[in-house]
């Protein structure tokens, strides 16, 4: 019988001026552990005309983790945070109460050919701590933690697991596992003893196979039972593992604000239209709240 409960395959999403592929919220599954967003970016291969800008807009009751595979976004937030992130290092930008921040293609890239490339991720927060004070973190490429097993590479972007632990502060048990199989033939891959709570693969390049079927990029398949993790990673693929410790209330999620209660959002909502969110240092654009978009309803 399969391990694998549910298939999900990459939506295109429009985040301004840029489309990305959309693999959680999705209907038959509105988060994995504490994972409740990931939107895949690229790859683009964007011409000296064109530009990621992501003007200041907010969040609440939640984290975001920003991990390039390629390319350069410029990140300024309302705390203060002025930082370049470039492939490999992870921005760790906490919301607690509420945050605002700004996404762009920094500036001495901005009339020559560039590529970009990379995961967006939103992980909600318990809920003794959606409330709490914002904060943010970069963490270098170097102290990620990385290490190799026969020819397989991996490499732990967040949260603990393999007797491992990532520098990024996380606020409740988790996993965000990178693993890369650098040799020319298939490597056996058995995790289920270290998993825990939810867990999803991500396909990224390559395939991987499991019980007889072999499973394509851009798709995330959600297990059944997190310990029953072991499958075979094909030559030349990357795969992301993630998940954790689920939380007992659900998450609402409207726009780019996330709650285990919606009188929260409904705040947060008002106070975005009144202007009533802290700015955004250096960067004085605005996203209005969207009104409209069935696919923003809160849920």
């Amino acid at each position: 019988m399969s391990n694998i409960q549910l298939i999900i395959e990459e939506r295109a999403a429009d985040i301004g001026n840029f489309l990305v592929g959309r693999l959680l919220p999705f209907a038959q599954k509105r988060n994995v552990g504490p994972f409740v967003f990931i939107d895949h970016m690229g790859p683009a291969a964007l011409q000296d005309y064109e530009n990621l800008d992501v003007p200041p807009h907010p969040h609440i009751g939640l984290s975001t983790l920003t991990f390039l595979f390629e390319g350069s976004i410029m990140h300024r937030d309302s705390i203060g945070s002025e930082i370049e992130i470039k492939e490999g290092a992870v921005n760790w930008m906490t919301a607690g109460k509420g945050v605002v921040h700004s996404e762009r293609t920094p500036e001495y890239l901005r009339h020559t050919d560039k590529n970009l490339h990379g995961l967006q991720i939103w992980v909600a927060l318990p809920k003794e701590l959606e409330d709490m004070e914002p904060g943010f973190f970069h963490i270098n490429k170097e102290d990620i933690p990385s290490w190799k097993e026969d020819e397989v590479a991996y490499k732990l972007i967040a949260g603990e697991i393999l007797g491992h632990k990532s520098p990024v502060p996380v606020y409740s048990p988790l996993y965000f596992l990178e693993v890369n199989n650098m040799s020319a033939e298939d490597r056996e891959i058995i995790l289920g003893d270290y998993l825990f709570g939810e867990s999803s693969l991500y396909i990224l390049r390559g395939h991987i196979e499991s019980e007889g079927n072999l499973y394509e990029p851009k798709h995330i398949l959600i297990a059944k039972d997190a310990t029953l993790c072991h499958f075979v990673l094909k030559p030349e693929s990357t795969v992301y593992i993630f998940g954790g410790e689920p939380f007992s209330e659900p998450r609402h999620i409207y726009w780019n604000f996330v709650s285990s209660e919606k009188e929260k959002i409904e705040d947060a909502k008002r106070k975005w239209e009144n202007h009533e969110f802290p700015s955004v240092v250096n960067d004085e654009g605005y996203v209005p709240l969207p009104q409209q978009d069935k696919n923003l309803k809160l849920k």
